[in-house]
Order: structure tokens, then sequence, then C-alpha cells
């Protein structure tokens, strides 16, 4: 655990970080990925902002920190605003200008019957929770390049659990940042901007998708042959339209 107490923090490998923050609802439990490159790191998502996050992130004073969000949804944008470069989907980019509750679902975690099972603070209260606005100061599409120095993530678009999800691939070494798209537990695809039709797509697409591992939004990290085995699974219980 964190020195805050509030996120837990595992060392995945030499570079890599996964932090959570356990005391959340399981349901808006989310992974942060924060990844130390040469001349900048990336943090992967910000989870739900209940508890600021930037003093965990350990990136050295001066050193560029590049921060993604993989789609708009309350538990991956918490705590954007307190970064200075943010990047997000450009399809969503007009969302982050306020963080509206139609976009981030917000009022789901309010209405949650045990939102969280240790209040981030004293006089804390679910029903005050808002997701302050954090404008993109980059918009990212598909085919864009985040360049890390040593090691560079080429954007992929991969709508269908939100319309605007995006995923970080490091083609070099194999590496993904999946979000929302795919991970290693169930897949949301019932949600208000769900799209059935499109998530089919992006499923058929990541079972061809050569990956060494995968850090997704939710859950374990993956291989490539339980990443191919998540996506024909969903391939064959849904229908196409």
């Amino acid at each position: 655990m964190s020195t805050q107490g509030w996120f837990s923090k595992v060392a995945v490998d030499a570079t890599t970080t996964m932090l959570t923050e356990p005391f959340v609802n399981t349901y808006v439990r989310a992974n942060i990925w924060h990844l130390q490159g040469r001349d900048a790191d990336l943090l992967v998502d910000t989870g739900m902002g209940l508890s600021p996050l930037a003093g965990e992130i350990d990136t050295p004073p001066g050193k560029p920190l590049i921060v993604v969000v993989t789609h708009i949804h309350l538990d991956h944008v918490g705590s954007l605003h307190e970064f200075d470069l943010r990047a997000g989907p450009a399809a969503s980019a007009e969302a982050f200008l306020s963080m509206p509750d139609s976009a981030t679902y917000a009022h789901m975690f309010r209405d949650l019957p045990e939102p969280v099972t240790q209040a981030p603070a004293s006089g804390w209260s679910a029903s005050d929770y808002a997701i302050p606005p954090a404008p993109l100061t980059r918009m990212l599409a598909e085919g864009d390049i985040l360049d890390l120095g040593d090691r560079s993530f080429r954007v992929l678009e991969l709508p269908g659990h939100s319309p605007d999800s995006i995923a970080l691939y490091d083609e070099r070494d194999g590496v993904l940042f999946s979000g929302d798209a795919i991970y290693d537990d169930v897949l949301i695809d019932d949600l208000p901007d769900s799209d059935r039709t499109a998530y089919r797509k992006t499923m058929k697409r990541l079972a061809e998708l050569p990956i060494r591992i995968g850090h997704g939004g939710h859950g374990p990290s993956f291989d490539e042959a339980r990443m191919h085995a998540i996506a024909r699974a969903y391939l064959s219980r849904t229908e196409p339209r």
C-alpha cells in the first residue's frame, strides 16, 4: 500500500507499475498503469479521482509525464485534471471540457449502494462525487504515436465498450495497454453508449493482434493466447446485427 493508504501499487516489471484503488467498489475499480520511459513517462488512465493521484506517480522532477486516458468513463478519468499533459480520444474531446454525467457515468457511482468500503477523507460523501473538467492537451486518433524516447506506442481505435475507446500498442515489444476494449474479466457492452456491432469488429481485430502482454483497464494482465481466447469467446456469444 502506498504511503497515503488509498492506492495499492504493484511492480509488474522493471519499468511498469500498476496502481489500483482497493477501497472502491469492484464495479468501478480500475487499473492505473505507470510506465517509465527514457525521455518521458507514461500514465495510462487515472482512476476515480477520490484521492489525489499525482503525488503517487514516481516520475523524477523535470521529466515529462504523458497522461493518456483510454476513454471518458468515470473510473478512468477521475484524476486527469491533476496533470499538465492530458491526452485522450479525439472522439470525445469536447466532453472533457465539462465532464458531464452523460459521458462519464459519474451518477452510477453516486447511486451505488456501497461505492467504497472506506472513505477517502473525513466528511466524504458519494453524493458529492463529480469529475472536474480536464480539457485535453492532445487529441489521439488511430495511428498516432506516443514517443517515450526508448519506446513508442501506436494508438488503436477500438470502439464497442464505448464509442471513444482507444488502446496503446508497442509493436516492437508487444505490449498493449487496452483500457476497457479488452480485459480479463466480465466485459461490459450494455451501457447506453456501447455498440455491440462495433465491439464485434474490435474483437475480430484483437483476435489477430500479436502481443507479448496486455495490461487492461480491469483484471489481471494477459498474454496473447488469453487475449485471443477472450476475443473469440465474445464473438461466439454475440450475434452480428
